[in-house]
């Protein structure tokens, strides 16, 4: 009696083994048997992302990353219209395979899985005040100083790390961040060098990107559901190391910044994508 109850019980496990296995299926072969790589993407948000209205076509280099993901993987690539804090959570819930330009934080890692750095970013201060470009993050952590940031932002959780004594004005978007320092509410901007680049050009009167020291240099990765398997993780993280390491990500980052009449030579001394 006890040998067939322990022979019900292996039968039992091994069926609960072969139906946790079907639930972590291959997630690569899903995608190809779909025919279609889909990934978050955010209007108005260059470099990484931008629409046009006109034509409905996408740009930005996260667009040339996944793209190129997709044609490794011989599938079309699908743009699901998202926003930053909402492409976490198109990634839980599946209904985007991948989701790129997202800074790697610990919150974030207990949501979604991370593949290798694609690339590194750096928070910076955009300020048309130039007597703040020398100071380091030790001397802006001031309550004579205010800044801008939009709220629940990696450049949000770094200014309460780094900025503390500061006055932070929290903002819901970027765009009313941006606002409060050309208004002169705010004496600068706490963001990234990618995005204070382009603002920079983008939106007279707000000044110039400074780089406190020390240079605070944050991985930007592509995210992936905790479901996904091994092999399709390890994918992911191989392509990630390998266009980042020969040079690709930065190709497409500096293509993307062109219609700015951003170069390479725009980029403060000792900055590299490659970390």
């Amino acid at each position: 009696m006890n040998s067939i109850i322990r022979a019900i019980c292996a039968a039992g496990l091994g069926l609960l083994a072969l139906q946790s296995s079907a639930r972590a299926e291959d997630t690569i072969e899903a995608i190809r048997a779909r025919g279609v790589l889909r990934i978050p993407g955010i209007i108005n948000e260059d470099p990484y992302f931008n629409k046009d209205p006109r034509t409905g076509e996408w740009r930005g280099f996260a667009i040339e990353m996944a793209r190129d993901i997709a044609n490794t993987l011989g599938v079309k690539l699908e743009v699901v219209e998202s926003s930053w804090p909402n492409s976490i959570l198109d990634v839980q819930s599946g209904k985007a395979d991948l989701a790129l330009g997202v800074t790697a934080t610990p919150q974030r890692s207990l949501s979604v899985a991370f593949s290798n750095p694609t690339y590194f970013n750096s928070f910076i201060i955009v300020s048309p005040k130039a007597e703040l470009s020398k100071l380091s993050w030790a001397e802006l952590n001031d309550p004579k100083y205010t800044f801008a940031v939009d709220l629940g932002s990696s450049q949000d959780l770094i200014s309460q790390q780094y900025l503390p004594k500061a006055k932070m004005l929290r903002f819901k978007s970027r765009d009313e961040a941006i606002v409060a320092v050309v208004t002169g509410k705010a004496d600068g901007l706490v963001n990234t060098m990618l995005n204070g680049l382009v603002m920079s050009k983008k939106a007279s009167g707000i000044g110039k990107v400074m780089v406190p020291s020390p240079v605070l240099s944050t991985p930007s990765v592509v995210a992936m559901n905790w479901k996904a398997d091994e092999k399709s993780r390890a994918f992911v993280s191989a392509w990630a190391e390998y266009n980042r390491r020969i040079g690709n990500n930065q190709t497409w980052i500096v293509k993307s910044l062109a219609p700015f009449g951003i170069t390479l030579d725009d980029m403060p001394e000792g900055f590299g994508f490659g970390g």
